[in-house]
């Protein structure tokens, strides 16, 4: 090796090929490593496959599908809501603070003051839960058990039997209106007290009563005067209707009297299926195979369970709850008779007795109104509703000849039902229930040409009850009445 002007000098060097992927350069060769090169086209390199480079397929390759990939879950939590002030400083509230709730904070923090309205909150949801709940399961057999009683009456019936019974009574007193006072009779109640009547001598023959003396001034035409409502097969009433002003005060309302032929008629109690309840031999419905010789029913007394009656309760054999001493008593026999009177000093259990319905006391005794008709006393009355009001009121009893006397009417107070029973001729006389659901007296009689078995019922007067109320199941006790 030399040094030449141009840097060292290898004189043995013989050119070499260029490489295909660089710049001409003189390399030094080794002489032993030249090589002559063979005839012909030189062969192309093989370059080794760059393992990172994509692989390109042929056309005769089949393309590979790639594999696919697992698509990401879309994002299905809350946006966050937009911010309108993008860009521009946050609102201030007082010292500075910013307005709104602290996104990165989360939710307020849970003061004491808020879990003391949460809490609060909850316990009286809860509460409300449960007295629903609890209505719901009681009140569901008021309003579904049988019968004609209004929905009214049978939510009042379960208040007063789930100690709401003041409530019940408040809401009577409070609604209370008062019948006007003074005024006349209108044309249609007029025309209610004509009709055909008996003459005096054929009553006097057949010992029919005399017509009822008016209570109040004036005179009306038909006041006080017996029609005949259901007649005997000799063609003799035995059950009569008489209209008349109820006092000297209420001059335009109307009380009715019913009065029936004891020695032709025979007198059953029924009980109900809610009053008293339970189960008897008397069924509380007039089906079918009842019906055939029925002239009249009228309702029961007071509630028995709970004891607003203020007494017993004993039919069948079946003492449903103790018979008390000197009460009001009515008392129905096996011979089909009834009678009225104080229980231990008028009547008695006897071996003849099948039903005993007692209720208060005496309204009428020996023939003279109780003095403490007036007192208003609540352990004599009950405290159902305030006894001096005019509300629909009945009443039965039984004159000196042992007949019987109903007296029912829509604006009755207990001293003018006392006074209508007397006037009427009863000596012995006691109140039987009130309010427009509970009050009915009915008559029945057969049309001409219809079945003796199925008779048609009237209303004694324009009560609420259907006429055809005991010939469906009754929630309470009622009297039905048959011919001998």
């Amino acid at each position: 090796m030399a040094n030449g002007p141009d840097g060292p000098h290898y004189p043995d060097a013989v050119p070499g090929p260029r490489h295909p992927h660089r710049a001409e350069a003189n390399v030094p060769q080794r002489a032993s490593a030249a090589r002559p090169s063979p005839p012909g086209p030189r062969p192309r390199p093989q370059l080794r496959p760059d393992p990172d480079a994509a692989h390109v397929p042929l056309p005769h390759q089949a393309t590979p599908q790639p594999a696919a990939r697992p698509q990401p879950e879309p994002d299905r939590s809350p946006r966050e809501p937009v911010n309108r002030r993008k860009g521009r400083k946050p609102r201030q509230g007082p010292k500075g603070k910013s307005k709104g709730r602290d996104k990165s904070k989360g939710e307020k923090p849970l003061t004491r003051a808020r879990k003391v309205r949460r809490f609060a909150f909850r316990s009286t949801l809860l509460v409300l839960l449960v007295l629903l709940g609890y209505v719901g399961y009681t009140i569901e057999p008021y309003l579904t058990y049988a019968g004609s009683d209004s929905v009214a009456a049978r939510v009042a019936e379960w208040g007063r039997d789930h100690r709401m019974s003041w409530a019940v009574t408040w809401l009577e007193n409070a609604t209370y209106k008062a019948p006007p006072v003074g005024g006349k009779l209108n044309s249609q109640q007029v025309q209610t007290l004509q009709g055909a009547t008996v003459s005096p001598s054929q009553a006097a023959r057949e010992e029919l009563p005399a017509n009822i003396p008016p209570l109040a001034t004036g005179r009306v035409p038909g006041e006080g005067v017996w029609h005949p409502a259901v007649t005997g097969p000799s063609g003799v009433p035995v059950i009569e209707w008489a209209g008349l002003r109820p006092d000297a005060k209420h001059t335009s309302e109307l009380a009715y009297v019913a009065w029936m032929n004891q020695k032709a008629l025979s007198f059953q109690l029924h009980p109900g299926s809610q009053q008293p309840g339970g189960s008897f031999p008397t069924a509380d419905v007039l089906g079918p195979n009842q019906r055939k010789g029925l002239v009249a029913t009228w309702n029961g007394g007071f509630k028995v369970n709970p004891n607003d009656s203020l007494s017993g309760y004993y039919e069948d054999g079946r003492t449903v709850r103790a018979l008390v001493p000197g009460k009001a008593s009515e008392v129905f026999y096996k011979n089909g008779s009834v009678k009225i009177g104080d229980w231990g000093r008028d009547v008695s259990m006897t071996p003849d007795v099948t039903g005993v319905r007692q209720n208060l006391s005496l309204l009428v005794d020996a023939g003279q109104i109780t003095a403490a008709v007036d007192s208003g006393s609540g352990a004599q009355w009950g405290v159902t509703v305030n006894n001096a009001f005019f509300v629909p009121r009945s009443g039965v009893g039984v004159t000196a000849k042992g007949d019987v006397i109903y007296v029912g009417g829509p604006d009755l107070s207990v001293d003018s039902l006392a006074n209508l029973l007397k006037q009427a001729g009863a000596v012995d006389a006691m109140e039987l229930d009130i309010n427009a659901d509970w009050t009915s007296y009915m008559y029945y009689a057969v049309p001409g040409g219809g079945d003796p078995a199925d008779p048609v019922p009237t209303k004694l007067w324009d009560f609420k009850q259907a006429a055809d109320r005991y010939y469906q199941p009754s929630s309470r006790d009622f009297v039905a009445v048959y011919e001998r």
